[in-house]
Parts: structure tokens; C-alpha cells; sequence
């Protein structure tokens, strides 16, 4: 199929050019696979078991600290939930204090306490009958103190001093 000539766009065709010769690059030496030898009497240099040594432990270490930032942010989930927890329970008394104090208030109401006695403790107000008068003589109950209290300050030995001297 022929390729149609119309191009859309603004943009002009590319011109095809020659393309550059590629250069030969440097073949690194492959790796010869041993298939006749059995695994156990392959030898491997010692740079290369503590290049495998060094792997591993690399690999365990960043485990172990994955595994440790795994468990702090764990813990630190568990103590934010208990916080939201006390924080919830803490609201609730919160309410629960400011009813009570309410129905405090409330129940101070003089009408509230008439109320309550006269239901629950079946209490009527006085009558005139019921009322008794009792005079009082208008004496004072209050006795004077006969003996004068005095009262001397401790004075420090400085004090002593000066007065002593300001007194002759």
C-alpha cells in the first residue's frame, strides 16, 4: 500500500538523510557456563563469596529496618487510637458533668424544692395555728475578757542590742 502524501499539520517532513555508521563497541568477555562439571565441584573465588556475603547481609539489614520502622509506626497507631479513645470518653464526661450540673441548678429552684416536698415527702406549708412565738430577753450572751492580754514580739539579739543602747 502506497503511503499518502498529505501531511497534517504545521509542522515540514523530515528529509531521511544518511545514517551514521555505528562504531564497534568494546564486547565485555561473556561468562562461561560450566555444564559439565557438577555444582559441588565448582569453585567460587573468595572475592566472590564475600561479594555474596556482603549482598545478604545488605539484604538482611534492610529488612530488619523495614521490619523496625513497620513496627514503630504500628505502636505509634495503636497509642493514637487509645488517645482518640480517652479523648472520646473524656468528651462524653464532659457533657454528662455540665447535665448534672444543670439539673443542680435546677433543682435549687425554691418552686422546684416546694414542689418535691409537697409530692414526694407529702410536706404542707404552716398555718397560722401551727405557728408559736417565743420572746427572747434582748441580753447580751457576749462576756468581756477580764484579764488584759498582752502580747511581746520575739525580738532577735540585734534588736536587743539597739534597744538596750538607745535606753541609757
Amino acid at each position: 500500500m502506497a503511503k499518502p502524501t498529505y501531511q497534517y499539520g504545521t509542522s515540514p517532513r523530515k528529509i531521511a538523510t544518511e545514517k551514521p555508521k555505528k562504531q564497534k563497541m568494546e564486547k565485555k568477555p561473556k561468562l562461561k557456563v560450566v555444564k559439565d562439571v557438577p555444582r559441588q565441584d565448582v569453585k567460587i573465588s573468595k572475592a566472590q563469596r564475600k561479594k555474596q556475603l556482603q549482598t545478604t547481609l545488605l539484604a538482611v539489614f534492610v529488612f530488619a529496618i523495614l521490619l523496625a520502622i513497620g513496627y514503630r509506626n504500628s505502636q505509634i497507631n495503636v497509642k493514637f487510637n487509645e488517645m482518640q479513645n480517652q479523648k472520646k470518653q473524656l468528651a462524653t464526661l464532659e457533657k454528662e458533668n455540665e447535665q448534672l450540673k444543670i439539673n443542680i441548678v435546677n433543682g435549687l429552684n425554691l418552686s422546684n424544692i416546694e414542689k418535691e416536698a409537697k409530692e414526694k415527702l407529702g410536706m404542707q406549708k404552716l398555718t397560722n395555728k401551727q405557728t408559736v412565738h417565743i420572746s427572747l430577753p434582748k441580753k447580751d450572751y457576749v462576756e468581756a475578757a477580764t484579764e488584759k492580754v498582752v502580747l511581746e514580739e520575739q525580738k532577735n539579739w540585734f534588736e536587743k542590742i539597739v534597744d538596750w543602747i538607745f535606753q541609757k
